[in-house]
């Protein structure tokens, strides 16, 4: 390694450049010695026999162990290898379904509403009441000469799946929609019996039904009698 030379040996070669003196020597050489202990001190010596010593670390908690030791000697914990909850259910009774039974189980409850995507409506419960209402549906046309329905030629008129539900009327239809208790009905069949207490059309309607099919019989014949009687009958 070549040190730089300096202020004092530039000084000393431009002096002599042939020959240097004994203490120019010695002068040179303690400086050398100095600079190499200087160096050395601003390192730090380190031992290279100095063994090397890893960091401690905190694992924490450590999971438990299924061994359990005993002395000297280390075993499997019998009680640790199944879950509490799993040893109840193995040591108590344990109910077991017969498929067969299963399975018809759950295609009766399938079959016993529409499905999720008809909002699981039930069978129909038919009763007196509700059969007396879809007889009344199917001859709807017959109730009302004014309105047209599509002609309906099903022979069956009981659905398999329908529900009967009762409109709730709002707080902004109170005076427009709303019925009072007194015209509330609680079947269609009610409701159409009212209705014909007012119009009278069914009866007018049998009426004129009846006075057709008497025509020609001896009623007939008594009724036309004692008009022309009274004078309300004049021949031409």
């Amino acid at each position: 390694m070549i040190e730089p030379l300096t202020a004092h040996q530039t000084h000393l070669d431009d002096e002599t450049d042939d020959e240097l003196s004994d203490e120019q020597v010695r002068e040179l050489l303690n400086e050398a010695a100095a600079r190499m202990r200087s160096k050395a001190a601003g390192k730090p010596t380190t031992a290279p026999d100095a063994p090397f010593k890893l960091p401690r670390m905190r694992p924490g908690h450590l999971a438990d162990t299924l061994e359990k030791t005993e002395g000297n000697i280390t075993r499997l914990d019998q009680s640790k290898l199944v879950d509490k909850k799993q040893q109840a259910l193995a040591n108590g009774i344990k109910k077991i379904d017969d498929p067969l039974a299963l399975k018809k189980q759950k295609q009766e409850e399938k079959k016993a509403t529409a499905g999720a995507q008809w909002f699981n409506m039930p069978k129909t419960d038919l009763t007196p009441e509700l059969r007396r209402d879809l007889q009344l549906l199917k001859m709807r046309n017959v109730l009302d000469p004014k309105r047209h329905y599509k002609k309906d030629s099903a022979k069956n008129y009981v659905p398999a799946f329908s529900q009967v539900g009762t409109v709730i009327e709002g707080a902004t239809e109170f005076f427009s929609s709303r019925l009072n208790n007194r015209e509330r009905k609680r079947t269609l069949l009610e409701e159409v019996i009212s209705q014909e207490k007012e119009s009278g059309r069914f009866q007018r309607k049998y009426e004129d039904i009846n006075k057709s099919k008497a025509s020609g019989k001896k009623a007939h014949y008594k009724a036309l009698k004692s008009k022309r009687n009274r004078g309300k009958i004049v021949k031409p």
